[in-house]
């Protein structure tokens, strides 16, 4: 007698995704019946492929329906397929976020209003329209104060980012922002965001949400090189976990960012949430800088292991499933601590060569390196790019050995690239 079936998943895979593998791999180690929605030619191991465009939500929702046949849930492993996960869980009664919530948690601007009107903790801000003469940016500037950033509302991965000092550089900010969304094809109606620089350190918060509650599942600090990631760019580099902040800090940021979450709609689900300590006063403040409806990109969830070996990525499946999350999984996880260093891009040009992978990965406490750009590939670095070189992955007893391994791996490696002509 044949056992009971296994559950079907719809998998929303990006072309450009680093997260395809891992999701299969925690699909397939759930045993779940898989059926993927990509816009792109993925070796996605054989599964059966519908091909979509988040840019197209109605179309893509009807081939979907058309094809996918019945499924239990609808997951999009990576940011640019969220707003259609919500379209077809909406479509097939399955449980999701709103499509609404997700919008605004993929737009600052949107954020940083809901935010306000619900007095969640953040930065001054002001957003200013496309239309807006230099002057107008300027005044926004000062309003919140120096030092400001100016961020693209729509970008990620520390795209479009920029610190600015004083009202020149504000202006200069400005349009180096507007000619990195014209590159990514962004509307030209689009306004920008300055909002007050936030000192002291700087942390990431995931975890899952059931019915509007959070639970973590991990806490990354951001120790940068040295200190919080002060600008004028910040590209995120080193992550370890788990946190070296007190415990009532932590508390409190967790709670932070388990409102922003609410305010923005969110019901359920992976977020990832950025926030900095703010260190002026007498007390630690958090505040909130941005929070994904979804959980941490890259591939820095590989840090991650949770009991029995479960992976974040099976977490976020089983979550979809409506299968409760363990009570506390950041908790249960092994005391070592664990580290990630995303290599940025150091300079434009084509990407020649990474040598000595072998000898950085030998490295003592190192538990794994990826190269994620292939080799012929042109890169550029941030605020314009928006993607890492690759991953390097330890642990160690302390925060101390996992970093340093990490910074012992990063001096083997040797980045061949060549300028453009």
């Amino acid at each position: 007698m044949a056992g009971p079936r296994a559950p079907r998943v719809l998998l929303l895979i990006p072309a450009r995704s680093y997260r395809a593998a891992d999701f299969l791999l925690a699909a397939g180690r759930m045993g779940l019946d898989i059926v993927v929605g990509s816009d792109g030619a993925l070796p996605l191991g054989g599964h059966p492929v519908i091909q979509v465009s988040p840019g197209d939500l109605q179309g893509s929702a009807d081939r979907i329906m058309a094809s996918s046949g019945p499924v239990s849930a609808v997951v999009a492993a990576d940011a640019p397929m969220l707003a259609l996960a919500a379209a077809v869980a909406a479509r097939m009664g399955l449980p999701g976020n709103p499509a609404a919530a997700v919008a605004a948690a993929a737009d600052k601007a949107r954020q940083r209003r809901r935010w306000a009107a619900t007095c969640v903790a953040q930065p001054a801000f002001r957003i200013v329209p496309a239309d807006a003469s230099e002057d107008g940016l300027r005044q926004a500037a000062a309003e919140v104060g120096f030092p400001c950033v100016v961020k693209a509302v729509s970008l990620s991965t520390s795209q479009g980012i920029l610190r600015a000092d004083d009202p020149a550089a504000a202006g200069v900010a400005a349009r180096r922002v507007r000619r990195i969304l014209a590159t990514a094809r962004r509307p030209p109606d689009e306004p920008l965001l300055v909002e007050e620089y936030v000192p002291g350190p700087e942390l990431s918060i995931d975890g899952l949400l059931t019915a509007g509650d959070l639970v973590v599942t991990a806490i990354f600090d951001k120790p940068g090189a040295p200190g919080a990631p002060d600008g004028p760019t910040f590209e995120e580099t080193l992550l370890t976990t788990p946190s070296r902040l007190p415990g009532p800090v932590l508390a409190a940021a967790v709670a932070t960012a388990g409102r922003a979450a609410r305010a923005l709609g969110l019901t359920g689900g992976p977020i990832h949430a950025e926030l900095r300590i703010d260190d002026r006063g007498d007390a630690a403040r958090p505040v909130m800088l941005e929070l994904a409806a979804r959980s941490i990109g890259g591939l820095c969830s590989r840090v991650l292991r949770f009991p029995g070996g479960m992976s974040l990525e099976e977490l976020v499946l089983a979550s979809a499933l409506g299968r409760p999350a363990p009570r506390n999984p950041a908790r249960l996880r092994a005391a070592r601590t664990s580290a990630v260093l995303m290599l940025p891009v150091p300079r434009p040009g084509v990407l020649r060569a990474v040598e000595g992978r072998a000898d950085a990965a030998a490295t003592p406490g190192i538990t794994g390196l990826t190269i994620t750009i292939p080799i012929g590939q042109r890169v550029q670095p941030l605020p314009e790019g928006d993607r890492y070189l690759g991953f390097i992955f330890a642990e160690g007893d302390t925060h101390e050995d996992a970093e340093k391994a990490l910074g012992a791996a990063r001096e083997r490696l040797r980045i061949v690239i060549q300028s453009r002509s």
